[in-house]
């Protein structure tokens, strides 16, 4: 069921996505009375699961849900269709359009994938408000991943600057670290300050390891429910236990506890938890996945958070803020694909859809949505024949030189570009068969 929800929820989005993405490039198109001669979601190979044809257009629903296509007449696409460009063109076909507005055509689905993504983050503002933990009410400190253990952070540290930048997140301090270019942390841990310099490549050591985080909340392990049947449950841990020690060694905080369990797969442990003031032990049984069988309580049930409420009309600035963050922070992310490790964190659609929560949550998934409307629009834009930054690529070269590209050159480019985007997909997916094969 679980698994049924993801899927829904990624189809859904991703057809929403698709949909617009296309009438991004149709509406201007039909503006400029260039014929579009398909509107397709899905590819359609061999045969479509639906069709029907209204004036020049055909619109349907494909088979290969691998995104979705307008079929523009007199232009070089992914059809391959050179036989109507043998003719003399037409007035109703995308070349013979000025250069300006055949750029305004191509541009027109990432023009609306980043508009989108601007709208739903202003209407989530608008309909939630945003709810954080300030950094700075962070009253237990951070707890830091092995690999910042290595370079010197403890548990309970608070972070005050990152570079010569005041965080109000510990996302921002990841962000930074991992996609900027901050190299030195001041912290502040039993009182006193202290500056922590960072090795050049920690954004590498980061996907070599797999974090995307490297500092999380720290807040104390108390139970809030325990799961039937679990371990937890036959050991007679209840709600509002609180963890203190695991064989004795201290572990006060739920990452500690989770991180020190994971030690102990199907073991049995002596847990020392604190129960109505009074300290007792307890021995537990460990599962294979170095679980006991408990939900801690959230990290908002023991630090302060702020809420910000927006207005209708205070919600576009801020939405419109809250994309360009994103979208920022999405584009210098590139960088680390190009790198040795990033290469092997790349995923597919399984990735994407595992994105998604196993139960409906509206909130996660507009939000989930947002951010995959920037992802379509910075990877459509990229400078790939097949892709809109390739033909818009070529646009340009023609508006600066007024010489419109060669017809055979830009056939052979399609196909490199075609080439190219199979490849990545298919590596893409195949990373995702691997990931799951080894685990």
């Amino acid at each position: 069921m679980d698994f049924a929800i993801k899927v829904t929820q990624f189809f859904l989005s991703i057809s929403l996505l698709v949909v617009l993405h296309e009438l991004g490039h149709f509406i201007p198109a039909r503006l400029f009375k260039t014929r579009v001669e398909k509107f397709y979601l899905f590819f359609d190979p061999w045969f479509s699961i639906f069709k029907k044809k209204i004036g020049d257009t055909e619109y349907g629903i494909g088979w290969l849900p691998l995104g979705g296509y307008v079929k523009i007449s007199g232009m070089i696409d992914e059809s391959m269709d050179t036989e109507q460009l043998k003719e003399p063109a037409k007035p109703w076909e995308f070349r013979s359009k000025p250069a300006w507005q055949r750029l305004i055509i191509m541009i027109g689905g990432v023009t609306v994938n980043v508009i989108l993504a601007f709208f739903i983050y202003a209407m989530m503002l608008f309909a939630w408000g945003k709810e954080y933990i300030p950094n700075e009410n962070l009253a237990y400190g951070v707890y830091a991943d092995s690999l910042m253990i290595e370079n010197g952070f403890q548990e309970g540290d608070k972070i005050l600057m990152v570079g010569d930048h005041k965080p109000e997140t510990l996302n921002e301090v990841n962000q930074e670290v991992l996609f900027g270019d901050a190299r030195s942390i001041k912290i502040s841990r039993d009182g006193k300050e202290m500056d922590i310099s960072l090795p050049d490549d920690i954004d590498q050591q980061m996907l070599a390891s797999g974090v995307q985080s490297i500092f999380y909340e720290r807040y104390p392990a108390v139970v809030d429910s325990v799961f039937p049947d679990s371990y937890a449950e036959k050991a007679g841990l209840v709600k509002n236990d609180v963890i203190q020690t695991i064989n004795g060694k201290q572990s006060d905080s739920f990452q500690g506890v989770v991180s020190q369990l994971r030690n102990y797969k199907n073991q049995n442990i002596n847990l020392g938890i604190t129960r109505n003031s009074e300290p007792i032990t307890i021995d537990v049984d460990v599962d294979s996945l170095g679980r006991l069988g408990f939900m801690n309580k959230s990290p908002f049930d023991f630090l302060e958070t702020k809420k910000q409420e927006y207005t209708f009309f205070e919600s576009f600035p801020a939405g419109v803020e809250e994309g360009t963050g994103i979208l920022v922070s999405y584009v210098r992310s590139l960088k680390l694909i190009f790198s040795s490790e990033g290469v092997k964190q790349v995923g597919g659609f399984g990735t994407i859809a595992g994105l998604f929560g196993d139960s409906w949550n509206w909130p996660r998934f507009w939000n989930m949505t947002a951010l995959l409307s920037i992802i379509l629009a910075v990877m459509n834009i990229l400078p790939i024949p097949a892709l809109d930054g390739g033909h818009v690529m070529f646009l340009l070269y023609e508006m600066i030189t007024g010489r419109e590209p060669n017809q055979k050159f830009m056939e052979y480019a399609q196909l490199v570009g075609i080439a190219i985007l199979l490849t990545l997909l298919l590596y893409a997916n195949g990373m995702d068969f691997f990931r799951w094969y080894n685990n």
